[in-house]
């Protein structure tokens, strides 16, 4: 199994999300973060004074995936949060060792597939 850790612009989330939910891999944390890099700071004007802005907003995406599916999902960020700008972010892949699932105790690549929605009666 591998974790994939990619900070994006926010901008880049909704199409990432759309193809990942498309491909079959609808599980992934979404957590708001702010960072710096190459892209530096930004100056921003504040009642006349100029204020130089050191780290930007950025979306953190995690994802644990099957080995097999790591390069679709890497693909994938990259065809939506690459811009060309300095600022479009960094993607990490790391083994994961492990996955429990709480609620059943169960381990392995099983807990990583997405759950059946039982049928709602008519």
């Amino acid at each position: 199994m591998k974790k994939i850790e990619a900070f994006i612009r926010h901008e880049a989330f909704d199409p990432i999300r759309a193809e990942l939910l498309d491909r079959g891999t609808p599980s992934l944390s979404i957590l708001e973060v702010k960072g710096s890099g190459r892209q530096r700071g930004e100056v921003e004007r504040y009642r006349g004074s100029a204020l130089m802005i050191g780290v930007r907003p950025k979306l953190k995406l995690e994802i644990v995936v099957e080995d097999g599916e790591k390069d679709l999902v890497v693909e994938t960020i990259l065809r939506h949060a690459r811009s060309g700008e300095a600022g479009d972010g960094k993607i990490f892949v790391l083994p994961v060792e492990e996955a429990i699932r709480i609620r059943t105790g169960e381990g392995g690549e099983k807990v990583l597939q997405a759950r059946e929605e039982p049928e709602i009666p008519a």
